[in-house]
């Protein structure tokens, strides 16, 4: 995917209709495609570090997916599960999950652990951008 461009307008080849940016969270399942997303999106992208055996994850989930709905075109959500990347989350230290990191033109600018609604989560993102 050419990260870069996310904030452009593309329309369908064939009937020219708009595309709608994503608006769901990004499934990160390697180190290539994370440093790819995170150091050429034009937009600031939210990391959710997660398991799928954590609770608090299994309740942020769908509070996570709200936002990307919500700021679809304004930022990119992504999530990394620790279980399938754990090269991930030793590599930006994550130590407790869900944890919430904020990155900005490729460097991480904010993070947040713990479980948050999703009023929360828009506010830690708005007050970093």
């Amino acid at each position: 995917m050419k990260y870069d461009a996310l904030k452009n307008t593309f329309r369908c080849q064939k009937c020219k209709t708009e595309l709608q940016a994503p608006a769901e969270p990004v499934d990160v399942k390697s180190d290539l495609v994370f440093d790819a997303l995170v150091s050429h999106s034009a937009l600031p992208v939210l990391v959710d570090f997660w398991a799928p055996w954590c609770g608090p994850c299994k309740m942020v989930a769908p509070e996570f997916r709200k936002v990307a709905q919500e700021t679809a075109g304004r930022f990119v959500l992504a999530k990394v599960n620790t279980e399938e990347v754990p090269s991930l989350a030793a590599r930006f230290r994550v130590n407790a999950i869900p944890t919430m990191v904020l990155f900005r033109n490729g460097l991480e600018v904010a993070r947040q652990a713990g479980a948050m609604p999703a009023p929360a989560i828009r506010k830690f993102i708005e007050q970093h951008t």
